[in-house]
């Protein structure tokens, strides 16, 4: 029943309730936060991407540098970066820090970001690619001898790599809400990502790529990693307070055009985005203390589902998704640096007593 938890690394001190347009790298910040990272507890920490963001492996080699546990997960789009080169790339990284590399794969939601860098592919042919590419990886660290590879999106002859992950391989993970998503990712991926719906949609998501996984004939299954946005205070009133200021401030932040969704932005193209805008529209509070208004109030631009309460009620709203199935939590705020402080001190201890709590329950009624 072991879990794991996620934070997400930043390279400055822009974050969503006080946004520094086009902020430079700020190697003191990166460097403070990556050790609290790893001195509260996280087993991993997300190195994001997009067209205008900093490069996830300079970012990510950074943060191994300044760390001596945590696990960086390197987002990757397959438009950027020839699949032989990510091969070496990522095991070299994997090989400096110890085996502390995973590797998250973006096909890409809206054609318009991925057009920005010269991607001009549909979705279908976006996942088409990422397939082609995983196979590439997989082969690249594990192959002996000199490989060919002839596919509908990558080409080549005799490759063979010399740099290996330290364990052999390296973890792949993906995300997603489509189709295609949940068969790549169940088929291949050993970890696939979830944004934070409500338990029962969860549990269909989490039930759809077993059944891809089942599909394929593997013997094991992906592990599950959802995402939340926590606002947390020392009551669950006090949280509710928090909550609405935390909402006004990101509306106005929309209203100026800071926010990563422009007022008049249309409804996303992605199909998890969509799917979190249209919960939202049936209420704005779900299960335990899963919160919808900060969807809608950035347009469901990413993982932007919140959860809101005392460091109590949101560690039990995260055992509850442990008890579904889901060993990766993910959890980053919208005050970065002091959230993940907070999450550390009070969040992740409560949510690691619970755990052996279930197993302590379990080790009595088998031994009855």
């Amino acid at each position: 029943m072991a879990a794991e938890f996620i934070s997400v690394s930043f390279p400055n001190a822009s974050n969503d309730l006080n946004p520094i347009p086009d902020a430079p790298v700020d190697p003191q910040f990166l460097e403070r936060y990556a050790r609290a990272l790893d001195d509260y507890g996280f087993n991993y920490t997300f190195i994001p991407y997009s067209s205008s963001s900093f490069d996830p492996f300079t970012i990510g080699a950074t943060v191994l540098a300044h760390t001596k546990n945590i696990k960086i997960i390197v987002a990757l789009r397959p438009n950027t970066v020839y699949p032989t080169v990510a091969a070496k790339s990522l095991a070299t990284l994997d090989q400096l820090s110890g085996g502390r590399v995973v590797v998250h794969f973006i096909a890409g939601g809206s054609d318009e970001e991925q057009a920005r860098e010269g991607d001009f592919l549909n979705k279908e042919e976006r996942y088409e690619r990422q397939e082609e590419y995983i196979r590439i990886l997989r082969l690249a660290w594990t192959s002996k001898e000199p490989f060919d590879f002839d596919g509908k999106y990558y080409q080549f002859k005799q490759f063979r790599s010399s740099v290996r992950p330290t364990n052999g391989v390296i973890p792949i993970s993906l995300g997603g809400s489509s189709d295609a998503a949940y068969r790549i990712g169940g088929s291949l991926c050993d970890i696939f990502g979830l944004w934070g719906e409500p338990l029962k949609e969860t549990k269909e998501q989490i039930d759809r790529i077993y059944a891809e996984a089942a599909k394929a004939g593997r013997t094991d299954r992906p592990r599950i990693w959802v995402t939340f946005r926590p606002i947390v205070a020392e009551t669950d009133d006090l949280a509710w307070e928090k909550a609405h200021r935390v909402l006004d401030q990101l509306n106005a932040n929309r209203q100026k055009g800071l926010s990563r969704s422009p007022l008049n932005a249309a409804t996303p193209a992605n199909i998890g985005s969509q799917r979190l805008l249209d919960i939202a529209k049936r209420g704005d509070v779900h299960d335990r203390a899963l919160w919808y208004p900060t969807v809608t109030a950035t347009n469901a631009s990413g993982a932007t589902t919140a959860l809101v309460g005392s460091p109590r009620t949101i560690a039990d709203s995260i055992l509850d998704y442990i008890d579904l199935g889901c060993d990766l939590i993910s959890i980053r705020g919208y005050d970065n640096y002091n959230d993940a402080v907070d999450y550390g001190r009070y969040i992740l201890p409560l949510v690691r007593d619970g755990i052996r709590e279930r197993e302590d329950a379990k080790r009595k009624a088998a031994a009855a």
